[in-house]
């Protein structure tokens, strides 16, 4: 069916230039134009400036002759269907207003029972105690309600939506974490399988060499047992004979004859050496390297699984003028020469010392420091608050924002309220910091044998940076990879 739209745009087409409105008995002239017989009539009754010239068209201003027009009676015909259709879709939408039950137009709206009514209705007996209002009327709180039901559910649309966003973030970083410890363990198995490889490869060549040297004495015993063998035979067999001759050939030299006897004792040869005994049983401390070995891969292994690696590079607005960071930000190396660097609230001007980009403010991190002192150099490696001083003398203790260690030349030690010299098995030459934000801990550990340095419990209440502390000339130090600083020694 047509839409009122559609109509009306007919209906335009077939309006009387005269009127304004619907043709009525259309009528054409001589230039083709229509109109209404009755408005064309009237139009030819105006009296005329000139009474000898014909009568013009009104549209288009054309002489036609006042007694040629003829009815169009097509044109009529689709002014007709053009009426029938316009009188449909005017039901069609009056229909809508119509009440169902008496076929007034409804004008009414029953608070109580929330229905649309007609006068009729209205005037109901179950109708006359309850609140009725206009259409309108009743609409206008309810439109007011609308607007407020939009705004919460629009907000509450904008929320799930950043809920989504974060939510989604989140997920893809998670995968990101996934897919590096993956990694990790596939490249962690991978150099322990080359390890066991080669621990293999030397247990066995050990064991062969074991197998040989326990041949070799085999083959020396045989001979050993060989000739002994031999050489009883034979006083066996000159006894034997004796034995059997005349009292007077039997007692010729039989006195040095059983001296030989006599004298002659067994020499017990030993299959198996001391030596080579002790060497088999020993054998068994040759796998205690590797036991300790798969110790510290298990504990590594489940560190770096629980802790996220931290990718840093070192922010150069906080850097002293004396420390050279390489391009990548990822070295600094102690110089004598001040660099040119502008001044900034964020710079340390007395302490030799540099942070890292980015900082935490929760989870679990660690990242690896590669330290190469010069002698009488140091290096001071942790985290520090947000607030950390960097201005003047920078007192480095827990009290001021500091958790930190400090690698001398020699020497390792704990800056606590009161720094605390070290015992170690080594001089770390890489470090691995490690901070669990919810936790407080800061933890040094030897990058390279595990080896436990120190722990720090904090509490800590803003963001942190990892900082990093330099002295004395040729001293330098780098960010290495976790993964060029978990390759077994």
């Amino acid at each position: 069916m047509a839409s009122a739209a559609s109509v009306t745009s007919l209906a335009d087409e077939v309006n009387c230039p005269i009127c304004q409105g619907t043709l009525r008995e259309p009528v054409t002239i001589d230039c083709g134009h229509n109109f209404c017989r009755i408005c064309l009539t009237r139009y030819l009754e105006i009296p005329s400036p000139d009474p000898e010239e014909p009568p013009t068209c009104p549209l288009c201003k054309e002489p036609f002759r006042p007694g040629s027009f003829r009815p169009n009676w097509q044109l009529a015909s689709v002014v007709e269907n053009i009426e029938r259709l316009k009188l449909v879709s005017r039901l069609d939408i009056e229909e809508e207003d119509i009440c169902p039950e008496h076929g007034e137009k409804v004008y009414f709206f029953c608070e109580d029972d929330e229905m649309q009514l007609c006068v009729v209705c209205r005037e109901a007996w179950e109708h006359r105690a309850h609140t009725v209002r206009f259409l309108e009327d009743a609409a206008g709180p309810y439109r007011e309600q609308i607007q407020k039901c939009l705004e919460c559910l629009r907000k509450e649309r904008e929320e799930i939506q950043g809920i989504q966003s974060r939510e989604n973030r989140r997920i893809q970083v998670l995968l990101t974490q996934v897919a590096t410890k993956k990694q990790k363990v596939i490249s962690e198995f991978a150099h322990l399988s080359q390890f066991l490889e080669e621990q293999q490869s030397i247990l066995l060549a050990q064991l062969e060499r074991l197998d040989g040297d326990i041949l070799k004495h085999r083959d020396e015993f045989d001979v050993r047992v060989t000739g002994e063998v031999s050489r009883f035979s034979t006083l066996i067999e000159e006894l034997e004979e004796k034995e059997d001759r005349p009292a007077r050939e039997l007692l010729m030299d039989i006195r040095s004859t059983l001296i030989r006897c006599e004298t002659r004792r067994c020499r017990k040869p030993e299959a198996v050496s001391p030596e080579l005994g002790q060497r088999i049983r020993d054998f068994p401390q040759q796998a205690l390297p590797l036991r300790k070995e798969m110790k510290m891969f298990l504990e590594k292994l489940c560190f770096e699984l629980d802790y996220e690696p931290a990718h840093l590079s070192l922010d150069p607005w906080t850097s002293h003028p004396k420390l050279l960071l390489s391009e990548d930000h990822q070295q600094a190396r102690f110089s004598y020469k001040w660099q040119k660097s502008p001044d900034s609230p964020q710079r340390f001007d007395r302490a030799t010392c540099v942070l890292a980009h980015g900082g935490f403010t929760g989870g679990r991190h660690t990242w690896v420091v590669s330290v190469d002192l010069a002698p009488g150099g140091s290096c001071t490696l942790g985290v520090v608050s947000k607030d950390i001083r960097r201005k003047g003398e920078l007192r480095l203790r827990p009290e001021e924002g500091v958790w930190a260690v400090r690698l001398a030349w020699g020497f390792v030690s704990a800056l606590g309220s009161f720094p605390t010299r070290l015992a170690l098995d080594e001089q770390p030459q890489q470090v691995r910091v490690s901070v669990d934000y919810e936790v407080g801990w800061v933890t040094f550990a030897n990058a390279v044998t595990q080896e436990p340095i120190y722990t720090f419990t904090a509490s800590f209440t803003q963001k942190i940076f990892p900082f990093f502390g330099l002295w004395g000339r040729g001293s330098k130090f780098s960010l290495s990879s976790l993964e060029g600083a978990a390759n077994l020694p």
